[in-house]
């Protein structure tokens, strides 16, 4: 089954891939030498698909050999939709950028959109495996997470979905620390899915009910950021850096994600290579307002030019 998904313009598939690390973590597969991706999918009817997203005249185009019924069909469209944010519109970022050298290249380049997970829970997961480790140590973990506890797909046992709250709200807290490796990550993960799912222990079993956390509303939710952000703080494991991380993924780009790399380049740019911290980040772009965000991620560095 194919499907062509119209972009609002200017887009580029490949701008979007590249636009950090996500692609690399399981259970995506890519980038091809297009700039397309695989990913596995669990469906909310219970199955397991595999879907190439490729390039397309006005957009991408999502190929699948699994027949869709009409509400897979649409979820996968919505899906694709979100994570490659078809339908975002950046002319304001733009109208800003003509007047910075440093951002010269946003709209040439399409930049703007941020590759993001099918749901926020997979996002918010992801994010917290970012956490106090390296990219090689983030990688491994979500891929054993994956290959533990995702649902595999029926034709290729080997490939298999990201795990499902639910499945994970059934986890032992034992196999996330020992076999998956999380570590101290281990018991946020666990209780993010648990308040998804709504896992409660019930004579020593785990049982699956309705959640009392609906992190898939907040996708769609028209808040502010400050309250959206104090949302995001609520979930263990998220602090004001990942905080500030999935603010990005959701569109919400008047906050900078702060951290060592931040505090790098900042001091290259502007402090002659001294120490800086929150307070010279934050200065450097408080003039972008809304899209301080983006100017950070998307600034043309030194630092990289050296």
């Amino acid at each position: 089954m194919e499907m062509m998904l119209a972009a609002r313009p200017p887009f580029s598939l490949a701008t979007v891939v590249n636009s950090h690390g996500w692609v690399q973590l399981a259970p995506f597969t890519g980038p091809d030498a297009e700039n397309g991706f695989d990913y596995v999918l669990e469906l909310t009817s219970g199955r397991v698909i595999a879907f190439h997203v490729g390039a397309a005249a006005s957009g991408v185009r999502v190929f699948t050999e699994t027949a869709l019924t009409a509400a897979e069909h649409t979820e996968v469209e919505q899906a694709v939709t979100w994570m490659l944010g078809l339908d975002m519109d950046f002319s304001d970022f733009y109208a800003a950028t003509r007047h910075e050298p440093k951002l010269a290249h946003v709209e040439e380049q399409a930049q703007g959109r941020l590759l993001r997970s099918a749901t926020l829970f997979e996002n918010v997961v992801k994010t917290i495996l970012t956490t106090n480790t390296t990219w090689g140590g983030t990688k491994r973990m979500a891929l054993e997470l994956v290959n533990t506890f995702g649902a595999p797909l029926p034709d290729d046992p080997q490939r298999r979905a990201f795990p499902t709250p639910a499945r994970l709200a059934a986890a032992d807290l034992d196999t996330l620390q020992k076999t998956v490796r999380l570590g101290y990550r281990a018991p946020y993960v666990l209780e993010l899915a648990q308040r998804v799912a709504g896992a409660t222990e019930v004579a020593g079993a785990t049982q699956v009910a309705g959640g009392e956390l609906d992190l898939e509303e907040w996708k769609t939710a028209v808040l502010p950021t400050n309250e959206l952000r104090q949302r995001l703080l609520t979930l263990k494991g998220v602090g004001p850096y990942a905080a500030a991380s999935l603010l990005m993924l959701m569109g919400h780009y008047d906050s900078v994600p702060v951290d060592s790399w931040a505090f790098k380049l900042v001091s290259y740019e502007w402090y002659d290579q001294q120490p800086v911290g929150r307070a010279e980040v934050e200065k450097a772009f408080a003039d972008w307002g809304q899209w301080k965000g983006l100017a950070y991620w998307f600034w043309d560095w030194a630092y990289h030019q050296q």
